[in-house]
Formats: structure tokens, sequence, C-alpha cells
């Protein structure tokens, strides 16, 4: 019975222990995009910006774990042809929700950290007339950044599409294979501030 009851001590006190460490702190982000869209000839890239809201999970000084949510218009600068021959520069717009999730590696518990995670982009807007982009991407993030201890951050990321935006069946036999695909690139370059709780 005294080792049950030890046990539990231990237990009890090593999850409370464990709860003080962790620290929540809402945030807001913003920056500049410059994407792009793979395997499309004669395109360039797109200058816009991001916006958004995280909550930063800081469970010890080496590690942190923040979900985000985000603005971000994306797309490229393309080429519209007429039948004439000629053409005009158009720029595509591809609009989403970002709901995404970083894992935040600190160096010396504190400065700079790489940063790495998944996203699910919800398309909320496009600009495409003949076609009808997908209503979703999957994405992956990584980037490095620098925390000062007001809390304002300077990160840059590079933001990596997985879904080819027109849907594209790969399997299906017809001629269209994977190194085809138009994805989503996006460079993001920005700023975040954490709000300090207690």
């Amino acid at each position: 019975m005294k080792k049950i009851t030890l046990i539990a001590f231990v237990l009890l006190f090593g999850i409370q222990y464990s709860q003080a460490q962790v620290k929540v702190s809402p945030g807001l982000r913003g920056g500049l995009n410059v994407s792009t869209l793979t395997n499309i000839d004669d395109n360039n890239s797109k200058t816009d910006f991001y916006v958004g809201g995280l909550v930063n999970i800081k469970f010890n000084k080496f590690f942190s774990l923040q979900p985000e949510i985000t603005y971000s218009r994306q797309g490229d600068e393309g080429r519209e042809y007429f039948n004439n021959g000629s053409y005009r520069n158009i720029n595509y717009e591809l609009n989403y929700i970002t709901l995404g999730a970083v894992a935040k590696f600190n160096f010396n518990g504190g400065g700079f950290h790489l940063l790495a995670g998944p996203s699910l982009d919800l398309k909320v807007g496009d600009n495409y007339i003949n076609s009808n982009p997908e209503d979703f991407d999957l994405a992956i993030v990584g980037g490095i950044g620098y925390t000062l201890p007001n809390g304002l951050t300077f990160e840059a990321r590079i933001k990596q599409g997985l879904v080819d935006i027109y849907g594209y069946d790969y399997y299906d036999n017809d001629g269209y294979y994977t190194n085809d695909a138009i994805l989503n690139q996006v460079f993001q370059i920005g700023i975040s501030y954490t709000f300090k709780t207690k």
C-alpha cells in the first residue's frame, strides 16, 4: 500500500510539474509571400501577403508547438494567349485559409529556431476563368527564425504544396506523370508577435 501511495504521489507531482512548465501564448503573424506554380511554361513568381493568428505552446526551452490559422494569397504570374498569337501577363490568384501546426526547435533555449510541420489549405477564392482549381491543398512547411526577448519573431519559410491544383489522376494511363504536377510553392518572409502571458 505504501508503494502504491508513493507511486501515485510521484505521478501526481510529475504531472503538476510538467503542466507548470507548459506556457501558452497567443499571437499574430504576417508577411510577404513570393509564390509560384510548378511545371508551367512562361510563368513568373507573384508577390502578395499572408496574415493570421497563432498559439505558441512552449513545452520547454528547446521545443514548442505552434498551431496557426492564416489567410494566404498565392498563385503566380502567367501568360494569357489570344487567337492572334499575342498574349498578356496576368496574375493568377489562389487564396487560402491555412490551418497549420509547426514544431519549433529552439537553440540554446531561445533566439534562433528551426521549424517544420504540415498545413491544410482551404481555397477561399481564385480568379481562374477557364478552369476550376482544387478546393484544398496539403503542404509541408520548413524554415528558420529568430525570436527576440520581447516576443517579436522574424522568420523565413518555404511552403511546398503536395496536391496538384487541377486534381489530375496520375494513375489513369493518360500520359500525365507526377513530375508534370502543378503544385503550389511559396517562399514566406515575415514577423510574428506572441503576447506575454502569466
